[in-house]
C-alpha cells in the first residue's frame, strides 16, 4: 500500500510510502489519500492530521 495512517491520541499522520518515485501520487494513491483523509474527517476523537513522505521526500 502507498499510504500509511498512523494514529497516536488526536492525530493522525498520513504518510506518502512511495520513495522510489519520490512519492509522486498516481490515481491509486489519490484515492487512497482521499479516504484516509475521510476516515480523519469523519473521526471526532481526530484533532491533527500530519501529511509526510516517507523516504525524505514530500
Amino acid at each position: 500500500m502507498s499510504v500509511h495512517v498512523h494514529r497516536d491520541g488526536p492525530v493522525t499522520t498520513v504518510t506518502l510510502d512511495r520513495p522510489d518515485v519520490r512519492n509522486a501520487v498516481d490515481g491509486p494513491t489519490a484515492a487512497a489519500l482521499a479516504d484516509a483523509f475521510r476516515a480523519f474527517d469523519a473521526d471526532d476523537e481526530a484533532a491533527v492530521a500530519v501529511l509526510t513522505g516517507a523516504g525524505g521526500t514530500f
